[in-house]
């Protein structure tokens, strides 16, 4: 297989796309998008194979896209163009018969950059953690102003759900802008050229902080503008890569900030008073969702639009429609008995560490059940996870930890969550290790009592909003 250069937008229709692990989070709105745009799309996914989420499958099938099983058999001529993960084996089917054939291949990531930078107003939204709801804000906030943007997202964003898109993880717009969350995981953020550069944080996840610097660095470099949290520390020092800069912040004194004393958190809400300190403006702020985290992803989302041509008070205004992402502090429900079930995709120490502290914000013991998104992960981040699980929660509180999630290759598994576990414990913390998913379910059950707020938490793994519900209904 060759590597190949995108077609030009109006040539989209004439092109046969197939996608390797079309329901991922990162390839199902790249799909949605490119079908939007008048392409052929196909595809295939090992999860559809064995039976996991089978209504997203199904919904895509009545979308128009033509599925297949993961054999090789949906790649049939050399004119069609693969689009799959760099993380994809050379041994999976499609990608051996694609080379067969002499199909030309693109990463996700490359095709996703072709696309976000031919948008005249590209409007990207990096760092480790918060992407996906900056991602969500900003996107809506530009809606709401009538900009029609295309949107791309890592998670289904409740706006923009109706009963024909019940997985609203992309929005396709006529309009000039694309915002798209990009990542920094693989090194793919250094393909995307952005008119506005949206930095949240940079702290530990998949890269060393050397690299991380680095990455982060050069894209905000990149940008006619840059957008960067003057609350975390390791963002504000590369604000000098910038050549224009906008600030955000809660506590410190950005130009997109809050006023002191103003912020009224609630369970499920968080309000403030919004400064925009360039002009001493002044502006009254109510989100749906909870959070001192979500408040700072709503200041970036703000400082985002503004830079793309939108008053501060306009964006402002339009977030207290905002109603939140899928598996974004997602509250499931509330038992008969008073329990509470959160579904939540917090998987690394920063996500993770925001959750537990919006919830040890109110009254109630939490039970924190993680799923790790995977082995490698566990092992890169494990020892800041367990002290971020171990000082945010209390004596009261317990962490239940099944093993990571594996859906099959050659990953080192000889480390798994009982160190963790361990870990959190030598911190002072009280955490259980239940190999089996369907076990830790039985637990949970066991300990939950009225007033309790359980969370499930963990990415990569759709089937985890169904144990969420699952769990509700057995409480």
């Amino acid at each position: 297989m060759t590597n190949t250069a995108l077609p030009t937008p109006s040539s989209l229709a004439d092109h046969d796309w197939f996608f390797c692990g079309i329901g991922g989070s990162g390839m199902l709105p790249l799909a949605l998008i490119l079908r939007g745009k008048g392409a052929r799309v196909a595809g295939s996914d090992r999860s559809r194979d064995q039976g996991r989420t089978p209504e997203k499958f199904a919904w895509l099938e009545a979308c128009g896209f033509s599925l297949f099983p993961q054999d090789g058999t949906g790649i049939s001529s050399p004119d069609q163009i693969l689009v799959a993960s760099a993380a994809v084996e050379d041994t999976v089917p499609e990608v051996v018969r694609a080379r067969e054939l002499g199909c030309a291949r693109m990463s996700r990531a490359e095709l996703l950059s072709a696309l976000f930078n031919t948008a005249p107003v590209g409007v990207a939204v990096g760092g480790t953690s918060g992407k996906s709801t900056v991602t969500g804000m900003t996107g809506w906030i530009l809606t709401y102003a009538g900009r029609d943007p295309t949107i791309m997202n890592g998670a289904v964003m409740k706006n923009f759900v109706a009963p024909d898109a019940p997985f609203a993880s992309a929005r396709v717009g006529k309009g000039e802008a694309f915002v798209s969350e990009v990542d920094e995981s693989d090194g793919s953020i250094a393909l995307y050229n952005p008119a506005i550069a949206v930095l949240n944080n940079v702290s530990l996840d998949h890269k060393s902080l050397e690299e991380l610097r680095e990455l982060f660095g050069d894209f905000l470099a990149r940008a006619d503008t840059a957008v960067v949290n003057a609350d975390d520390p390791e963002s504000l020092a590369l604000i000098g890569r910038a050549g224009r800069a906008v600030t955000f912040g809660i506590s410190s004194e950005a130009d997109i900030s809050v006023e002191h004393g103003s912020i009224a958190e609630g369970p499920t809400s968080i309000g403030a008073t919004v400064i925009d300190r360039r002009d001493a403006s002044r502006h009254p702020l109510t989100l749906k969702i909870p959070g001192r985290h979500n408040l700072a992803n709503a200041l970036a989302a703000v400082a985002a639009a503004n830079a793309a041509g939108l008053s501060v008070a306009e964006a402002v205004a339009s977030l207290v429609g905002f109603e939140g992402l899928a598996r974004r502090f997602d509250i499931v429900g509330t038992s008969a008995s008073g329990v509470t079930v959160i579904d939540d995709f917090g998987h690394n120490p920063e996500k993770v560490g925001a959750t537990l502290s919006t919830l040890k914000a109110h009254p109630g013991r939490v039970i924190a059940f993680f799923q790790p998104h995977g082995y490698g992960p566990l092992r890169q981040m494990g020892a800041e996870l367990a002290e971020v699980m171990a000082r945010t929660l209390d004596a009261n509180d317990i962490s239940v930890l099944c093993d990571p999630v594996y859906f099959g290759g050659t990953v080192d598994r000889s480390v798994g969550s009982e160190r963790i576990v361990d870990l959190i414990r030598s911190h002072g913390g009280k955490a259980e290790y239940i190999a089996e998913r369907t076990d830790c379910a039985t637990r949970i059950a066991q300990l939950a009592r009225p007033g309790d707020r359980v969370v499930i938490m963990g990415a990569r793994d759709d089937t985890l909003s169904a144990f969420a519900r699952d769990l509700l209904q057995a409480l």
